[in-house]
């Protein structure tokens, strides 16, 4: 006679492999019911081989479904599979049982040792949960401080910015007021140098203060030194640094219209996004040569950073592209980087320009 106990097991542990990533639940259902049919059919090896067998699957199953589910999945896996267990143990009828039909294991410490083994697989499971837990709360703690440390960095930016301006105003007054009587034609010109000033400084305001949501705190010695910000104009120093690391950046600038000056803000974003693009291929890319692309049009700057080296993943581990995306989201800019299809990585930024005064 044919002994079917152990095709209809390996049938029914084949099943529950498969469906075990998409419905985890019913994989144990099958992994049980495959089971029980097996320890009813004739076999030629005792029923407690089974019982190890459907119970080392159980346990690899829960430790899947503990790790990668919820609590509530992992515990209710825990209810099906504490019952398959003692329908395994005390209620299949089968060749090897006593007369009063209780399954007579050839090991006497199965019926203990089945469902310890299935426990401790649950709780290995578990803990291999919380533990992804707790490191993706650290990532997302990482993520956040790094966030708070850009927007912080962007106020200490943000406040030589308006030092900068402020000092030029105070010198633009302070000349006024002398040749406000003998000169009064550049008096006007200081007043409006100074009304330039002002509108574009509380534009830069306007735009990037209403993003900070904490005070800066008191900045160490040597931060923040006063004077004027970078910006692209910067753009032919900041790939002389980048040869001497040995890359060679070469810019493309495509400038639309009579190329506008830019406020303050905006240009100091744009270098600060183009200087950590840069510095991410020196650190990472393993290329000699990236592309920078500038183009002023239709109300907005945009910027395209490219190589050609190894490329990689857009998440990964640090924060630059964080404080990038962070810097255009503060302006109302869209941001993306990312692996190229034919190799190498790109970051592009997309910056809206306020409309200029002329046409207010």
């Amino acid at each position: 006679m044919i002994m079917w106990a152990f095709p209809v097991l390996g049938c029914a542990l084949l099943a529950s492999a498969l469906l075990l990533r998409r419905r985890p639940l019913t994989a144990l259902a099958v992994l049980f019911g495959g089971s029980v049919a097996a320890m009813a059919l004739k076999s030629p090896v005792p029923a407690s081989t089974l019982q190890i067998v459907a119970a080392c699957a159980a346990g690899i199953e829960l430790c899947y479904i503990a790790a990668t589910r919820t609590r509530a999945v992992s515990v209710t896996g825990v209810a099906m599979a504490g019952a398959g267990l003692l329908i395994l143990l005390l209620g299949v009828p089968s060749p090897g049982m006593h007369r009063d039909g209780i399954v007579a294991p050839a090991v006497p410490l199965v019926p203990i040792a089945v469902p310890l083994v299935t426990i401790i697989a649950w709780l290995i499971g578990n803990s291999i949960r919380q533990a992804h837990a707790r490191a993706e709360l650290v990532r997302a703690q990482a993520a956040a401080q790094a966030a708070m440390a850009e927007r912080l960095r962007i106020a200490r930016e943000l406040h030589d910015m308006v030092a900068h301006s402020i000092g030029i105003i105070a010198i633009q007054a302070g000349s006024g007021r002398r040749v406000f009587d003998a000169r009064p034609d550049e008096a006007r010109d200081a007043l409006a140098a100074i009304e330039a000033t002002s509108r574009e400084t509380l534009s830069g305001l306007r735009r990037m203060v209403t993003g900070l949501r904490r005070a800066d705190p008191e900045p160490g010695p040597g931060q923040a030194p006063l004077g004027p910000a970078p910006g692209l104009a910067d753009i032919d120093r900041l790939a002389a640094t980048a040869l001497d690391a040995g890359v060679q950046v070469k810019v493309d600038v495509d400038w639309h219209g009579s190329r506008e000056p830019l406020p303050a803000d905006i240009d100091l974003s744009a270098f600060r996004i183009i200087q950590e693009a840069v510095t991410n291929v020196v650190r990472h890319a393993g290329t000699g040569q990236c592309q920078v692309a500038i183009d002023q049009r239709d109300g907005q700057l945009s910027i395209e950073v490219t190589d050609s080296g190894r490329g990689g993943s857009a998440a990964g581990t640090g924060y630059g592209i964080t404080g990038m995306r962070e810097r255009a989201a503060l302006l109302g800019g869209d941001f993306s980087a990312g692996p190229r299809p034919g190799g190498g990585f790109r970051v592009t930024a997309r910056l809206p320009l306020p409309a200029p005064a002329s046409a207010r």
